[in-house]
């Protein structure tokens, strides 16, 4: 499998990619040499393999999520440069 020049600068037009000549053809290259190794991998014979959906037999150990307050409300606001007695006060964004 192969592609063309062509097909080529329309998949760069679609990602918003810009090539020069020689960029272009070292490009078409490599695309082409993926294309010929995904057939290389669509000619091998997968009967009786299972599809993979971990990588590893680990099983990942989480905590329970519980939500608590970690930082009381006048330590957020200590370090603050601008505050009010219970806001952090930053500058106006809309008019």
């Amino acid at each position: 499998m192969s592609t063309d020049l062509g097909t080529l600068r329309g998949l760069a037009h679609l990602a918003r990619l810009e090539f020069d000549e020689t960029r272009e053809q070292q490009m078409l290259g490599d695309l082409n040499n993926i294309l010929d190794f995904v057939a290389q991998l669509e000619g091998l014979d997968t009967t009786g393999v299972e599809p993979l959906v971990h990588l590893s037999q680990e099983v990942n150990v989480l905590r329970d999520d519980v939500a608590q307050n970690t930082v009381s409300h006048q330590d957020g606001l200590r370090n603050a440069p601008r505050k009010d007695s219970d806001y952090f006060r930053v500058p106006k964004v809309l008019d």
